[in-house]
């Protein structure tokens, strides 16, 4: 966002003008022109404050409207998502043909798009996440056998299932009616 400021606080008035007119689409740009063509003492009229206060007060409520424990349990999964790589580089010799490493990476893909969702306040991905977990809790036994051969995948499995079930746990006391 600074490069941007930057950026038109070398244009001149005339051309931040363009930034804030009402069919302007371009958010940040215009409030940074609004703030830069302020500065230099420019007189707006009450239609193009009104818009611009509008723009910030829209901005304001959609970025204060997830729930801080959607963001914490998107950050949980993202850690997960980590923990994939962790695992896919420690077990690279397994990856010898092509359904292996399809399988790999759409399981990061969903790692991290459900990360992305959570993030964005998503409702249905606690439902989501507790049916992978309990998909997963089948292949449980298969993890702790795995202790045994190769500790270190099996620790950071056992981890990843443990962030899975909090990141559950604290999707579900979301309250269903949130107010910042």
């Amino acid at each position: 966002m600074s490069t941007n400021r930057n950026i038109l606080q070398k244009i001149s008035n005339q051309e931040l003008e363009n930034y804030v007119l009402p069919d302007s689409k371009s958010v940040p740009e215009d409030i940074i022109a609004y703030d830069i063509l302020q500065s230099r003492g420019w007189k707006f009229s009450h239609k193009e404050t009104k818009r611009i206060d509008q723009i910030l007060a829209e901005k304001k409520r959609t970025e204060a409207a997830v729930h801080p424990m959607y963001i914490k349990a998107a950050n949980i999964l993202y850690l997960t998502g980590a923990m994939a790589i962790a695992n896919i580089i420690w077990t690279y010799e397994l990856f010898n043909n092509l359904f292996a490493i399809l399988i790999a990476v759409t399981t990061l893909a969903f790692i991290f798009i459900m990360g992305y969702l959570a993030s964005k306040g998503t409702d249905w991905v606690k439902y989501v996440l507790l049916v992978t977990l309990i998909l997963e809790s089948i292949g449980f036994p298969k993890i702790l056998s795995t202790l045994q051969t190769d500790p270190v995948l099996a620790i950071i499995n056992i981890l990843q299932n443990i962030a899975q079930a909090y990141i559950i746990f604290l999707l579900f006391k979301v309250p269903k009616v949130y107010n910042p």
